[in-house]
């Protein structure tokens, strides 16, 4: 492999480069060690002087930067190096409950709880009656008792992890009858059949992808059956020609075999959303009062709490469940309880649930409300774009997203912003590099940003990336033109 000779100019370029001590001792990093730890600084301008010896060297500059420059690039990227990778975002892409976008957002009083609990000590573990040592289940289990008719449950990271502890600690080593139709994949790859697999139970399939009845449950039972297992099939349905058990009659199949019973309704809600003018879902307490054993569904999603798998049912399983040793690697801590209990103290009242809970009220805003945040959106944004970019209200379709409803939709409208001289990909790339990033969606050869997911400071923050933008395209804008 040959090396390329450096010129001379490049050669007297790189020993122009100030040293790393003789910077650090000049005034503008001194004052930066107010701010910021000597070690972090040298880091700091370690990274800058090697970006700028590659561009000597790849023939990008002639020069290295004046020695009072050196102090602007370590400051930028001393502010990249500390600042959040986890950012605030605009969803506007018409899927409310973002899977990649963190999913439910938490309603005021479990963000207050969860702040709460961040910065203080709390009694997680700690009985306050008695003083002596208490069980982080027991903060939530009386609201899921209320909430769902269960004699007891827990709490583990997420749902998947819910159906794998269960799995494990109620049917290890031993026969799981599912039917074909629910052998379903999950975001991410995850499949029913794998985690079933990492439960250490062995899968008993029956019936068809369209059709499975209630005898071919009862003739796949025998002495090494363990479970029968319902799934509930959150990112798909099939239609037509198609059919399966009740819960129920599984249930009662169950008992009079004697084999428990198990349904991991994926989303979970607590009530009933045809209320709201919403699609049925199936509600936890009416599986929990079909006499279903354990029930495992997500903290957010529908629930709209923190990310975490619940598991309801009755006293003798969740106490196996509790004392299974991948309890302890599951389990969740003080920041998921504080805002999955505030939220579940919401559902105590539903009057005005609606108001208080954020992904409701995203999923049951009228077009009333809808077509008054486009317009005014829409407004802002013609203002800014003016004759550069077109900028129209068009009807849309959103959806609950992160396996809620997985056919069904939602009326909406979404800002349409079309140039014939910007593709709608560049438009999308440069509303994703905004100090707030906006994501929507590109269709038809436009850049869209779905309302139904925006309220509030959104609107300015979506304007004030549009400013962004602008900026960034002007000059190429005035050279097309």
């Amino acid at each position: 492999m040959s090396v390329k000779k450096l010129t001379p100019e490049q050669g007297e370029a790189l020993r122009r480069i100030p040293a790393i001590e003789q910077l650090l001792s000049g005034e503008p990093f001194l004052t930066m060690q107010e701010h910021y730890s000597r070690d972090l600084i040298t880091e700091a301008l370690r990274t800058v002087t090697a970006e700028i010896r590659g561009q000597i060297l790849n023939a990008e500059i002639v020069e290295p930067p004046d020695e009072s420059a050196y102090a602007a690039l370590v400051r930028a990227e001393l502010e990249s190096l500390t600042a959040p990778t986890l950012r605030p975002i605009v969803n506007a892409t018409g899927t409310i409950t973002h899977t990649n976008l963190g999913r439910s957002l938490l309603s005021a009083s479990a963000s207050e709880s969860l702040a709460q609990a961040a910065a203080n000590y709390v009694n997680l573990e700690y009985d306050l009656n008695t003083g002596g040592r208490g069980h982080r289940d027991k903060l939530t289990e009386p609201l899921l008792q209320r909430l769902t008719g269960c004699e007891a449950s827990t709490i583990v990271n997420n749902n998947a992890a819910a159906v794998l502890l269960a799995l494990n600690t109620l049917a290890r080593g031993k026969e799981v009858i599912v039917s074909r139709g629910e052998l379903i994949e999950i975001g991410g790859a995850f499949r029913i059949p794998d985690v079933m697999e990492a439960s250490g139970t062995i899968l008993r399939e029956v019936g068809t992808t369209n059709r499975t009845h209630l005898r071919d449950y009862e003739n796949a039972i025998n002495e090494n059956t363990a479970l029968m297992l319902k799934v509930h099939p959150s990112n798909y349905k099939v239609v037509g020609f198609a059919s399966t058990p009740t819960m129920e009659e599984i249930t009662e199949l169950g008992q009079q075999y004697d084999v428990p019973t198990m349904e991991d309704l994926g989303s979970g809600s607590l009530i009933d959303l045809t209320r709201y003018g919403l699609p049925y879902e199936p509600v936890v307490r009416e599986r929990i009062n079909a006499g279903v054993d354990v029930v495992t569904f997500s903290g957010d999603k529908l629930l709209g709490g923190s990310q975490a798998g619940i598991i309801v049912g009755r006293l003798d399983a969740i106490e196996k469940i509790r004392k299974n040793p991948l309890m302890r690697a599951l389990r969740v801590g003080k920041l998921t309880i504080a805002a999955l209990e505030a939220t579940l103290r919401l559902y105590l009242n539903e009057k005005d649930l609606t108001e208080k809970l954020p992904m409701l009220q995203r999923y049951t805003r009228s077009m009333t409300d809808l077509r008054e945040t486009a317009e005014k959106l829409a407004n802002f944004l013609r203002h800014i774009f003016r004759d550069a970019i077109e900028v129209t209200v068009e009807e849309s379709t959103a959806q609950l997203g992160s396996g809620s409803l997985p056919v069904d939709t939602l009326p909406s409208l979404a800002i349409c912003i079309h140039s014939p001289q910007i593709s709608a990909e560049t438009v999308a790339a440069h509303f994703r590099a905004q100090p707030i990033p906006v994501i929507g969606r590109v269709q038809d050869e436009r850049f869209r940003l779905d309302v139904r997911t925006v309220v509030g400071k959104e609107l300015v923050w979506i304007a004030d990336a549009a400013k962004g933008m602008m900026e960034k395209l002007q000059a190429e804008l005035d050279h097309l033109t």
